[in-house]
């Protein structure tokens, strides 16, 4: 069963306070200019191992952010689909899960623990006037008669679940589906700067039916694994439609059959492949008339093999795809 109530706060931090005791949470305080919300950022995992995972792009750069910025201030449900501001860490294309790596949240000395990693861009947000924060998770509230147990405000509401939100373990099923993973977002607009902060559990698999969310423990098999997207064509000259390319490298020292495979965008439209990768080579996909749209307001671009898992995945931005005739590097 996925979350009940998946969305994006979006606000401005105006108070916090890190993560102590047997199930840690960093809390942080969130205004949206009349309501206060309480976000609750898990820091330790109740399931060994206890540290979590975690990636930080101190210069997110995602399709998803326009749309973010027209967002109204407050609550924002979402759609758990493709194609909107929904986050997925396995088929948004957001960032490469390989790169997440464990971090505890407690331990002495500075600068070491993932409570004081994730102090230091909220701390920069409490002192910077323009930083909008967008917390992505379930929300729980309003509890009329309530008041907030670490901040004192009435209705006491807010945002969990921020972290990834399928492919758990058997005892966290039920809160798995697709599209509806949490992240922390912050926009610094006087330093034209974007971070994200994403975090996932060690007992998670980052292999999941694209329905249910629910785990797959088939391991992706070399030297499929090895195919990755290199370059793209999305904004050729003239008309765009049937000029575009996608271009795959080979970095294992083995053929790769690609029937079966496929290219999909971010809507999951899907254009199959054919043929055989041979070892270091790069093969140029021209994309037909009838297949997916890489569009130039940006988008993202997925291989999968022919069991429908995902190999390798992209991101472009509007900007990226402005100058015509280039060819875009990832």
């Amino acid at each position: 069963m996925p979350l009940k109530n998946y969305g994006v706060l979006k606000g401005r931090a105006i108070d916090r306070k890190l993560g102590e005791g047997s199930t840690p949470h960093y809390q942080v305080l969130i205004s949206d200019g009349n309501t206060k919300y309480r976000i609750a950022i898990n820091v330790k995992s109740k399931l060994s191992p206890s540290e979590l995972l975690y990636f930080v792009q101190e210069n997110f750069d995602h399709p998803i952010i326009d749309d973010l910025t027209q967002l109204d201030l407050g609550f924002n449900r979402l759609d758990r689909k493709p194609g909107g501001v929904a986050l997925d860490f396995i088929r948004g294309n957001l960032f490469d899960p390989t790169q997440m790596k464990p971090l505890p949240h407690n331990v002495p000395g500075p600068d070491n623990d993932l409570n004081e990693l994730i102090e230091l861009y909220i701390e920069r947000s409490l002192n910077s006037d323009d930083a909008t924060v967008y917390a992505f998770g379930e929300r729980w509230g309003p509890e009329t008669d309530v008041k907030d147990k670490y901040f004192g405000f009435l209705p006491g509401n807010g945002i969990h679940d921020i972290h990834m939100n399928q492919g758990n373990d058997a005892q966290f099923k039920k809160d798995n589906g697709v599209w509806q993973d949490g992240g922390l977002l912050i926009h610094y607009a006087s330093r034209n700067q974007w971070v994200g902060i994403f975090l996932a559990f060690q007992s998670q698999s980052f292999h999941t039916d694209d329905t249910t969310g629910n785990r797959i423990d088939t391991a992706i098999p070399t030297p499929s694994a090895a195919v990755r997207i290199v370059a793209a064509l999305v904004n050729p000259r003239d008309e765009d439609k049937g000029k575009e390319t996608v271009v795959l490298i080979n970095t294992s020292p083995s053929p790769v059959d690609l029937n079966g495979w496929a290219l999909a965008d971010r809507l999951k439209r899907k254009f199959s492949l054919q043929g055989t990768i041979n070892p270091g080579d790069v093969l140029k996909v021209a994309l037909t008339k009838s297949s997916i749209d890489l569009e130039n307001q940006g988008s993202i671009i997925t291989l999968l093999d022919k069991e429908g898992l995902k190999i390798d995945g992209v991101s472009y931005t509007k900007e990226d795809a402005q100058k015509q005739g280039w060819t875009i590097l990832f």
